[in-house]
């Protein structure tokens, strides 16, 4: 890996997940003004294969236009005093999804400086947080905000692109990433495609942090891994 990864500090990396679900719990609570224009927008997706009314709960999360957050995990490695590491992790979470964007603003605002990092970031996380705090009337917090930013400017990691090495066609999950790289599974409970039932129907949303949390531990871990550290233990891991 390359130089600039190793020389980066990483007491200056907040590292991000999200988890999202449908804005509604089904296709049949939209007005129809919206399930029209969920039809128009989910046409080429769904071909011929799902209605509207199925497809609405497989991937209305996924389109910030007809989802919302429900959870975003952070986690933040301290600076270093003596020796040892402590990553410390926290969840904000709520049905309640302008209360939540707030608090993570205030959160992002207290440190403009950070570098987020995220798996897939730049083409979901980042820019699906982005749509969000502007459809909730919220002005973009500092180190979200990259319009008219030259690339350089942009202070975003993903550890998917890294892991392309500029091949632009490959997709890597987070889950076989950590596989290859020999990293504990963070599956081991739900997955990304259960989060809107779990949401929906379970109301667990203390569940989904948990599971959005591990997704954040296993991104730090990559990150130690590509720079060819050791991974953390559970005594360096702190939860808030």
């Amino acid at each position: 890996m390359s130089s600039a990864l190793h020389s980066l500090d990483l007491s200056s990396v907040l590292f991000l997940d999200i988890e999202t679900v449908s804005g509604l719990a089904s296709y049949e609570e939209l007005d129809p003004e919206w399930q029209k224009l969920w039809e128009d927008k989910t046409r080429w997706q769904r071909k011929d294969e799902f209605t509207p009314e199925e497809y609405y709960p497989q991937k209305a999360g996924i389109l910030a236009e007809f989802g919302k957050v429900v959870c975003v995990s952070l986690g933040v490695f301290e600076r270093a005093h003596g020796h040892g590491r402590v990553f410390r992790l926290k969840s904000v979470f709520g049905s309640n999804e302008l209360e939540l964007l707030q608090e993570l603003a205030v959160i992002l605002e207290k440190n403009p400086d950070y570098k987020l990092c995220a798996h897939n970031g730049k083409e979901f996380d980042f820019p699906y947080l982005c749509r969000r705090f502007l459809i909730n009337g919220l002005d973009l917090p500092k180190v979200l905000d990259i319009q008219g930013k030259k690339p350089w400017e942009i202070h975003h990691l993903d550890t998917m692109e890294l892991w392309k090495f500029g091949d632009g066609k490959h997709f890597t999950s987070l889950k076989l990433l950590a596989k290859v790289l020999g990293i504990p599974s963070p599956k081991d409970d739900i997955d990304g495609s259960q989060v809107g039932q779990v949401f929906w129907v379970e109301n667990d949303l203390q569940r989904i942090a948990d599971y959005c949390e591990k997704d954040t531990l296993t991104l730090a871990q990559i990150l130690l891994k590509m720079r060819q550290e050791a991974i953390l233990d559970e005594t360096e891991i702190k939860r808030v």
